[in-house]
């Protein structure tokens, strides 16, 4: 399959300059991220490489730029390291092909005793050795909605991320569920970037009457807190705005941003944990964690 797709094929299952000896390398976790410039990304992987520390193993952070060529490649680099576990945050799934390409990889660490984490991106069927932490993604945008419902607004705009992402499409359901009779033309695609929330968000502000803007991710927030403030719009008297995640710099926005904290940082650590097999794997395969409001002072009362 590798070979129709154009993908790389693997070396030998040695490590070069052994002799051709099956050596292994049990205490390094191979780490494939997506996007390393992602806050999101970035406080997960914090959070395993701390855990790494503790448990006296090595992590090999790999990005593969949400390219399923390079994840594959990298998974294949990994397996002939024999590494001891393998997490996968972030990314999603690119058709029929990748996922069955990918499944067969990690089902090849699973059998030679390796553990596989996938962490912030959905289960892969059939996979069922493997670990996934997921996040309440609907449920912490439904509560961030009706929090500024009850503030008294009616006309919210959305910025959502990229469509293909597992994520965008849970808290876009939860958006959906909070605003049942909702303006279609209130929804604006963005990519999770501070240009496409800035973008988005003039667009929203020039042809809508928007009272308040949530976007999907933090950084598409900062995005709509700038273009508010090149429209003249103060926030929060005549513009609320809340974005998703809690990322480092909420605090220092100016105002600082409302927004909606996912524990990333637990989330790296357990997902550490897991891949060092220490603790018991989560009973049904999957660890959901919460979410938390924090109100901060972009959002008021509508005027």
């Amino acid at each position: 399959m590798r070979r129709d797709l154009g993908w790389p094929m693997p070396a030998d299952d040695v490590i070069p300059g052994d002799g051709g000896a099956q050596a292994t390398a049990s205490g390094v976790i191979g780490v494939l991220v997506a996007d390393l410039t992602d806050p999101f990304s970035a406080r997960i992987i914090d959070g395993v490489q701390h855990q790494m520390f503790l448990a006296d193993h090595l992590a090999l952070v790999c990005s593969t730029g949400d390219d399923p060529l390079r994840e594959i490649a990298q998974l294949d680099r990994l397996r002939r390291l024999r590494a001891r576990g393998v997490i996968l945050i972030g990314g999603t799934v690119r058709g029929l092909r990748h996922r069955l390409e990918l499944s067969k990889l990690l089902k090849d660490f699973l059998r030679r005793g390796a553990d596989v984490v996938l962490c912030g991106r959905p289960p892969l069927p059939g996979l069922h050795q493997a670990s996934t932490i997921t996040f309440d993604n609907v449920g912490g945008t439904i509560r961030l909605i009706e929090f500024l419902i009850g503030l008294g607004h009616r006309r919210i705009g959305y910025l959502t991320g990229p469509p293909r992402d597992p994520a965008t499409r849970e808290r876009l359901r939860g958006f959906r569920a909070a605003t049942r009779e909702h303006d279609p033309r209130l929804v604006v695609e963005g990519a999770f970037t501070w240009d496409s929330g800035w973008r988005a968000s003039q667009e929203l502000l020039r042809h809508n009457d928007v009272t308040a803007i949530v976007a999907a991710n933090d950084l598409m927030a900062r995005g709509a807190l700038a273009a508010a403030r090149a429209l003249g719009k103060a926030v929060p008297g005549q513009l609320s705005v809340a974005g998703f995640g809690d990322a480092g710099f909420c605090r220092d926005t100016r105002p600082p941003l409302t927004t909606v904290r996912l524990p990333l940082q637990e989330a790296g650590a357990e997902a550490g944990r897991l891949a060092c097999g220490i603790g018991a794997p989560p009973r049904t395969g999957v660890l959901r964690l919460g979410s938390e409001l924090v109100v901060r002072r972009t959002t008021g009362v509508r005027s």
